[in-house]
Order: structure tokens, then C-alpha cells, then sequence
């Protein structure tokens, strides 16, 4: 059953806060519950100022007590209350009193739905500016099992009744998107930023589930968010689900490589593997509270001028096969990313890369928008005594292998990489695999594209069978050379 439109012909202004809710509450099918936590009930009061909210709203509630909180949704495990388990507590709590208080023989066309926040603006200090989840469970027919639609959001706004209004419109947003743009969920995640800018809020996580939304791949809708400048990073696990980097990375030593993973190859593994073996190795580097990101630029996923969504969907197939977690983000500077980390964690880090990543470190050129220059990104990116796990690079014409020992970077840089070095800042990778050290992923993708079968040896166990079995990077059977 399509959604009924009704009174929709008399809305025909531009999609204004007031617009959405209007249209929403003249659709006499729509009739679902707000429980909003942590920053008023900012999302109904929209609903209610814009009038006819009688046939939209159900119920709407506010349990701030935390006795209260728990005696309705329940007492988390970890105690805490702003959390994605706590959000999805509310919604199915709500639909479930929906479904029993309300007879489907009296009102056969409903369409339910629970929206739910828990939020905590920012604190009385300033300190923290806040965050919270967001979601919606909803119908779009009656007979139908509920979709869902949860987010996580980061407010940047530094006053709290600004916070609270930011987030009502949100809701807003939310709620309108899920019922009239379900069917372009990359329409709807732009619609989150309608009324609001990107100064007011940051979205970097959102998960969609449901049965209007089997097709849709949660890691392309993090894409969105990053292309659409909601956030400067997201990251999914090898499910496929969105993680909240926030939740991932708090408290742990993180080991980050970067690639461009076109395809993952046999040297991008033993890199991995090396390096691994060097950070656990460290003082205070226990794995249990070790979190190691398999991590790629935006940049590096435009670099012909445009995203490549299906090449990008090829790279994660075959980072999440081999059970990782994968971060896309917009720092395309290292110490950026690291400034990011220290955002979560003030624990142990280390980034593992490459010759030609360590000598780019080392290029003034990549610092002239920093008013101090190189030696501000370098104050930023090796504050925290982060190591650099250096893979060699062998030299072709001279069969020498490059590494922290023999490499050279620009005159001015020489007593600026020896001070790094000397202090144990940079670190070889000794045990590397010599057999794959001429294998690279611009090589290794023509030969996927040309049909030459060799390839298939330079990638990881059961690489190669993902790749042909799903055709991911051009392969084709039929070009495979005889």
C-alpha cells in the first residue's frame, strides 16, 4: 500500500521546518509516539506549534529521571544512557505499546511509528559540547514489518538552547525523510542538513534496517555523509554495519594504515601483520584494548575526478572478508588523522606506511596552509609519542632496499628526520616478506582488467575467489587470457 497523500495537495512551499511538519500532521495515516531524553522534547514542540498534530501525535514523553528511565526502558549494562542500545530500548519499547494499546481493526490504514532521542548538550563548563542518537522505527504499510533509521550526531554549537533547537529540526528532518524519501535514501540523507548548516552539527554514523531498505548498503550511506560534508570521517565493520568511530576508538591503542586497497594485496597484509607484531610489542600495548583501522582518504577514492561508488564497494567487500574494520575520511595529512585519534583516546598510537607515504611526510609543500608550517603538523602529529612502522620499498635498478636507514628526503629535512629517527620515532619493519615486495595494487588491478590470470597469486588467501564471484574491479570471465 503506497503512503496516502492526503491534504498533501495544499502543501506547496519549499521544505521548510514548518512545511514538513504540516504535510506530516495533514497525513491522517501517519500516528506514532516522541520520547525524546536529554534535551527537551525539541522534535514534538515542532509538531505541536505547527498545528493538527492531533491525528499525528500519539504520546509524547520525556523520562529526564534516570529511576524513571529505567524503570520504563530498562538499566544498561554499562549504565549509561546516551547510547545506541539505550535509543533502540526506546523504539521498540514505544512500538510495542503502540501495537498493544491501539486496535489495527479500528484503525486498519495506520501508519506507526516510534521516534526516540538521547541526547546530552553541551556542559555546564563548555567543555564538551555533546552528542546523542537519534532514529525512527516507522511503517510504510500496515501489513509490513517496521523499517528503521538510527543516527549519531555531534553538536558544535557552544550554547545549549541552540543545541536544542538544532536538534528539533533534526528530528524533523529525520521524521519527513523517512516517510516521503524512503525510496532515495541518499536524497534523505541530504535532507538531515535542510534548515540546518554544517556549523551546527556533525552526522557520522547512520544505519538503515528494515524491509524498504533491504538493498540499501549502509557503507555507501557513509559515503554519503562524507561526500555531502556532514563528517569528517566513518567507519564500518566487517559486516558491513556502520561503527561510530567515537565508540570504536575510545580508550585504545590504534595501529592505522593507510591504502588505497585496489585491491588488498599480499604486501598490504604483511605490512598489516608486521606491524601489528611491533605495536603489541610496545609498552603498555595490551590487544584486548587494541584497535587496528584499515584506513583510505576521500581523495583517494576520487582520484579520477569523481567517487566511484562500485569501485568503492569493492575495495570494502575485500577489507570486510578479511574480518576488518575500515575507516573513509577526509584527512588526506597525517597528522590530521592523528588529531582525530586524540579526539577518543590518549592511549598508545602508530600508523604503518610505505617509503613514498614516509618521504610525503617530509615535503613542506603539503604544510603552507599551516602558518607554522611543518613544524606544526609534526608538533601535532608526533606530540603523543606516536612511532612510524616503515615497510621498505626495493630498489629496482640497484636492488637495495630502502628503509628509515637509506632514505632521503630533502636537504632542509635531513636534521629534521635524523631528530626523528634518533629518538625512536621511526621504525624499520625488518621481517617483511621479500618475495612480495614488487607487488602493487596499480599492477595487480590491470592484470585484473587485461584477464591475465597471474594475479591471483599476488593477493591474499581467498581474494581472488571474491574478486571473480562477485566480478568486483572489472573482472570478467571472459577476458581471462588462456
Amino acid at each position: 500500500m503506497a503512503i496516502s497523500l492526503k491534504g498533501d495537495q495544499e502543501i506547496t512551499s519549499a521544505p521548510t521546518t514548518k512545511s514538513k511538519t504540516l504535510r506530516i500532521n495533514l497525513n491522517s495515516d501517519i500516528y506514532g509516539t516522541f520520547a525524546e531524553i536529554g534535551a527537551g522534547q525539541e522534535t514534538a514542540r515542532n509538531f505541536f506549534r505547527t498545528g493538527a498534530a492531533s491525528g499525528t501525535i500519539a504520546k509524547a514523553m520525556s523520562a529526564y529521571d534516570k529511576d524513571f528511565s529505567d524503570a520504563i526502558y530498562g538499566i544498561e549494562e554499562d549504565k549509561r544512557y546516551v547510547t545506541q542500545p539505550r535509543l533502540k530500548k526506546m523504539l521498540g519499547h514505544e512500538i510495542d505499546l503502540m501495537e498493544d494499546r491501539l486496535s489495527r481493526s479500528k484503525h486498519p490504514d495506520k501508519l506507526f511509528f516510534s521516534y526516540a532521542n538521547t541526547v546530552t548538550t553541551i556542559d555546564f563548563a563548555k567543555q564538551f559540547k555533546g552528542h546523542g542518537w537519534i532514529g525512527i522505527r516507522f511503517q510504510l504499510d500496515p501489513l509490513e514489518e517496521y523499517n528503521e533509521i538510527i543516527l549519531h550526531l555531534r553538536f558544535k554549537e557552544t550554547d545549549a538552547r541552540l543545541q536544542q533547537e538544532t536538534l528539533g529540526v533534526l528530528g524533523v528532518n529525520l521524521i519527513y525523510g523517512a516517510f516521503y524519501l524512503n525510496d532515495n535514501p541518499k536524497e534523505l540523507v541530504k535532507s538531515f542538513y535542510d534548515n540546518l548548516s554544517n556549523d551546527q552539527l556533525e552526522v557520522d554514523m547512520i544505519n538503515f534496517s528494515g524491509p524498504r531498505f533491504m538493498y540499501v548498503d549502509n557503507r555507501l550511506m557513509s559515503l554519503q555523509l562524507l561526500k555531502n560534508g556532514m563528517t569528517n570521517a566513518v567507519m564500518f565493520g566487517p559486516d558491513g554495519n556502520n561503527l561510530l568511530p567515537a565508540q570504536v576508538l575510545y580508550k585504545k591503542n590504534i595501529l592505522a594504515l593507510r591504502g588505497s586497497f585496489r585491491p588488498v594485496t599480499k604486501v598490504n597484509m604483511d605490512m598489516y601483520e608486521k606491524s601489528k607484531k611491533l605495536f603489541l610489542a610496545e609498552n603498555k600495548v595490551k590487544e584486548s584494548r587494541t584497535q587496528v583501522i584499515f584506513e583510505i582518504t576521500l581523495s583517494n577514492l576520487s582520484g579520477e575526478g569523481k567517487i566511484n561508488e562500485r569501485d568503492f564497494l569493492d575495495r570494502a567487500e575485500l577489507l570486510c572478508s578479511l574480518g576488518q574494520n575500515v575507516m573513509i575520511t577526509n584527512f588526506q595529512q597525517y597528522f590530521k588523522l592523528v588529531e582525530y585519534f586524540s579526539e577518543f583516546t590518549k592511549e598508545r598510537m602508530a600508523l604503518a606506511m610505505g617509503v613514498n607515504n614516509l618521504i610525503q611526510i617530509f615535503d613542506e609543500k603539503y604544510y603552507r596552509n599551516l602558518s607554522g608550517g611543518i613544524l606544526e603538523a609534526f608538533g601535532k602529529l608526533f606530540y603523543r609519542d606516536l612511532k612510524v612502522y616503515m615497510y621498505p620499498y626495493k630498489d629496482q635498478e640497484s636492488g637495495a632496499y630502502i628503509n628509515t636507514e637509506n632514505l632521503k628526503v630533502h636537504p632542509r629535512m635531513k636534521e629534521l628526520y635524523k631528530f626523528f629517527k634518533n629518538n625512536g620515532r621511526l621504525i624499520n619493519i625488518d621481517d617483511f616478506d621479500s618475495e612480495t615486495l614488487d607487488i602493487f595494487s596499480r599492477k595487480v588491478l590491470k592484470m585484473i582488467v587485461n584477464g591475465d590470470h597471474d594475479w591471483e597469486e599476488m593477493l591474499p588467501e581467498g581474494i581472488s575467489e571474491i574478486i571473480k564471484q562477485k566480478r568486483l574491479f572489472g573482472y570478467s570471465k571472459t577476458r581471462v587470457k588462456k
